[in-house]
Formats: C-alpha cells, sequence, structure tokens
C-alpha cells in the first residue's frame, strides 16, 4: 500500500533575495502525527513498522487508536489483530478479539494469506491444532511460498514435539527467504538441543544476515564455546561488547572461557565482576565469583558471593549446595 507522504516547505523570504534558495523540510511520521493525530494512514504506517520489528506492545496504542477511528478497513483490522494476537501480555480474551477480527477479514477477502496464518496462530494458542493445520494449509494451497505459513507450521510442530518435522518446516520457510534470519536461529537452537554441531552453520548464517544484533552473536558465540572452539567464541563474545558495553551475559561467558578454558581464576573474576557491575542482581554471574573464590581457597569471600546469588534467587540450588559444603 502506498502512504501519504507529507511535505511542508519552509520558505523565507528576504529583502536581499529574490530566489527561493531554501530547501524543503521533510517532516518525520512522528511530526507528521503530531500535527495529524487523527490520520489513520499515518497511524496505520507507524503501528505497521513497530509490528515488523516485533514491537507488538508498542504499537498496541496506535492499533486501537487506528481501530477507534476506522474499524471498517482492512488493513487496520489486520494491525489490531497481529498486536492482540501477538504482543507478551496477551491475555485469553486478546487471542479471542484477534480470532474474530481474522475471520472477519477472511469473510470478506478469502485469499488473505496473512489472515489465515493470523487465524491459525490463534487456534494454535487455544491447543486446537488440527484447526490450526487446517487454515495453514488454505493459506498454502493459495500461495504454495508463503513463508509465514512455514514458520506456523513449524511452531505448531515444536509444540507437538515433533522437532524433526519443525526443522522442516523452518528449511522450507528459509528456502523461502532466505533473508529470514529468525528460521536460521530457531533452526541452529533445534540442532544444538540435539548436540548436532551443525547449529554452527545455522548461527552463522543468522550473524551474516544481522552482523550488529547481539542476540544472534550471542547465539553464535555459545554455540562455538560449547563445541570446544574457545577461540572462536572469545572473539564473537567481545564484538558484542565493543557493540553494547552492558552485555552482561557476554562478559560473565568470558569469564566462564577464562576460568575452565585457560585456568585464568584472576582473569575470570575480573570479568565476572565486570557482569554483576552492569547487572548486579546477575546470579549467574555470583555463582561462578564464588567458585572462583573457591578455587584460590578463599571461603569467605566465596561465601558472600554464594549469599549475594541466594538473595536474589533463593531457589538456585548451585549456589545453595556450595554454600553447605563450605559451612
Amino acid at each position: 500500500m502506498k502512504y501519504l507522504v507529507f511535505l511542508f516547505p519552509l520558505f523565507f523570504f528576504s529583502c536581499k533575495e529574490s530566489n527561493l534558495t531554501a530547501k524543503p523540510k521533510k517532516l518525520n511520521l512522528d511530526s507528521l502525527l503530531v500535527l495529524y493525530p487523527d490520520s489513520v494512514e499515518l497511524i496505520l504506517k507507524r503501528g505497521t513498522r513497530l509490528v515488523d520489528k516485533y514491537y507488538y506492545d508498542t504499537a498496541m496504542p496506535d492499533a486501537a487508536k487506528a481501530f477507534r477511528l476506522d474499524s471498517n478497513n482492512l488493513e487496520v483490522r489486520m494491525l489490531y489483530a497481529n498486536v492482540l494476537n501477538n504482543r507478551p501480555e496477551r491475555t485469553v480474551a486478546d487471542v479471542a478479539a484477534a480470532q474474530r477480527q481474522y475471520k472477519l477479514i477472511i469473510k470478506k477477502q478469502p485469499k488473505n494469506t496473512k489472515g489465515l496464518v493470523g487465524l491459525a496462530s490463534t487456534f494454535s494458542q487455544q491447543m486446537d491444532f488440527d484447526k490450526s493445520f487446517e487454515y495453514i494449509n488454505k493459506a498454502l494451497r493459495i500461495d504454495p511460498k508463503y513463508r509465514d505459513a512455514y514458520i506456523m507450521k513449524g511452531s505448531n510442530y515444536l509444540f507437538l514435539n515433533k522437532p524433526d518435522l519443525a526443522k522442516s518446516s523452518y528449511e522450507t520457510a528459509v528456502q523461502q527467504d532466505p533473508n529470514f534470519y529468525e528460521g536460521y536461529l530457531m533452526l541452529g537452537a533445534l540442532y544444538q538441543a540435539e548436540n548436532n554441531k551443525i547449529c554452527i552453520e545455522y548461527y552463522k548464517t543468522a550473524a551474516e544476515l544481522k552482523p550488529k544484533n547481539t542476540e544472534v552473536l550471542f547465539s553464535l558465540a555459545y554455540a562455538e564455546q560449547l563445541f570446544g572452539k574457545a577461540e572462536n567464541a572469545l572473539a564473537i563474545y567481545r564484538k558484542m561488547i565493543q557493540i553494547d558495553t552492558a552485555y552482561f551475559q557476554a562478559l560473565n561467558q568470558i569469564g566462564v572461557i577464562k576460568q575452565y578454558d585457560y585456568k585464568e581464576i584472576d582473569s575470570a573474576i575480573y570479568y565476572y565482576n565486570s557482569a554483576i557491575q552492569t547487572e548486579p542482581r546477575f546470579v549467574e554471574a555470583w555463582h561462578n565469583l564464588g567458585t572462583c573464590y573457591e578455587a584460590q581457597g578463599e571461603k569467605t569471600r566465596a561465601l558472600k558471593a554464594y549469599a549475594k546469588a541466594l538473595k536474589f534467587n533463593p531457589e538456585f540450588t548451585l549456589s545453595r549446595d556450595r554454600a553447605n559444603a563450605l559451612q
């Protein structure tokens, strides 16, 4: 759909200038919405952008407002349904409301594959997988290359504990859309769960597509670490810290490598403390710090570190067991 772009040229005149030399000023979407707060076209555009980035909660005000202003607009209905159906804090009532909207969309547009897969998703959340697959297959009969239908199939198979079928569905999804980095991440996670080092190749592909995405890089680094490639993992963790200095999980994992792969306890302590300074409630780093102090014979300091871990998570059995063993 083509969206309206409003340009507001600001020309300044002076007695010394006879020509219009000032350039028009282009306002961004947020600025335009300040000027036109009830523009459904603009609200829809911003909401859709947020949904495309998976910011469903942030998109909720736009989706709800657009729906109030023009509930007959099918694109507005789609945005509203997608937000209700996917936001992290969704309720049973939200899913039911989204289902009603998808059904209305499909009634008017029977070949709307996005609506069909959205409707399938609501049935999955209601544990009606037969109905979910029915609508997924309807979408694929309309468009056999529709990526999101294969993603939905994969999600269903995962829930049904059929990992091989899930992998097959995600493989088909990335074949339809080679830039779908989330699919490579999911495939990597599935193979990693099977302790299959081919997961590294999937994570690498995702990292090539999103070289500055720290979540993607962490998945790759952890897999490299898991399969004994400590140097590769360290390089990636360090790259992550350059991108985001507050990424405390990366600091903690560098500490783990220093402690267990290189036996550099002082260096490990430095990285665990760095992680804790960034996130003082990071239980795993407190526990790891305790194990380092134990290795150095610093019983009192180790107990204090374990006590910190248990303060933030009283159910963290690793620290409780070590504390009990030292007392």
